[in-house]
């Protein structure tokens, strides 16, 4: 990850049995379980009956995280379609918690998190469409309020008939830029899918510290584990 350095690691959770997401969050309806000491999302509600929106959801992480932050976490699909997305600086537009009484509820419907009463960034890192094939797999950062698509990359996760092991995600925030990073096997490195800076005019004003929130939309069924955040700086003599 040129051009930064992790400090302190400030939050863990091997997110590998049921106490470790007592804290955690649900909006919307989800079975969340654990199979030989991993994670696994999926959703509760058939989409096809309850129309495609409700039966998504977010799981949210009860922490507030500062501003400049790398988050780390493992990710294996196990089912597809579905789209996997992780949240971020996530606050409500006034600087409210997310949680506080005053904001309106969530159920994992996607309007209520682009066009409510919070900002966030949000990153879609596993996207297989219900609707039709798409040649070209890609990452997408969108900004919210709004439905701002700001920066995009290739997605380097295969189908799920090539899928052995989880991928390595980094997400890096700090200040004003957002990195996105999946680990290559091949080449043992982190390869980095894109780099965005916020002007903080064209989208609004740069969100800082937060709340992450993991969301998947369904069928998909999703595993995860290892989820770190740690403090972040940037190297000297960084760009």
């Amino acid at each position: 990850m040129v051009g930064y350095e992790l400090g302190d690691l400030i939050y863990e959770n091997s997110l590998s049995k049921k106490s470790d997401i007592e804290d955690f969050i649900l909006e919307g309806q989800a079975e969340i379980y654990f199979v030989k000491g991993r994670m696994r999302m999926e959703n509760k509600l058939d989409p096809e009956i309850v129309g495609n929106q409700k039966g998504n959801y977010v799981f949210w992480c009860p922490e507030e995280f500062p501003s400049n932050i790398a988050v780390k976490w493992e990710f294996k699909p196990l089912n597809e379609p579905g789209l996997a997305m992780m949240f971020f600086s996530a606050k409500g537009r006034n600087g409210e918690d997310i949680f506080d009484e005053v904001l309106s509820t969530r159920e994992g419907i996607y309007k209520q998190y682009n066009r409510g009463d919070i900002n966030a960034y949000h990153v879609s890192y596993y996207r297989r469409r219900l609707d039709k094939e798409i040649d070209f797999h890609t990452c997408n950062l969108r900004k919210s309020y709004g439905f701002h698509l700001v920066s995009t990359g290739p997605d380097p996760i295969p189908n799920i008939e090539d899928i052995k092991e989880p991928y390595y995600i980094t997400l890096i925030k700090y200040e004003n830029e957002i990195s996105f990073y999946i680990y290559n096997p091949y080449t043992e490195k982190d390869q980095l899918l894109f780099k965005w800076i916020d002007d903080g005019k064209t989208f609004g004003e740069v969100l800082g510290e937060g709340k992450i929130g993991l969301r998947q939309m369904a069928p998909l069924i999703g595993e995860y584990a290892n989820l770190k955040v740690y403090n972040v700086t940037k190297e000297r003599g960084g760009n």
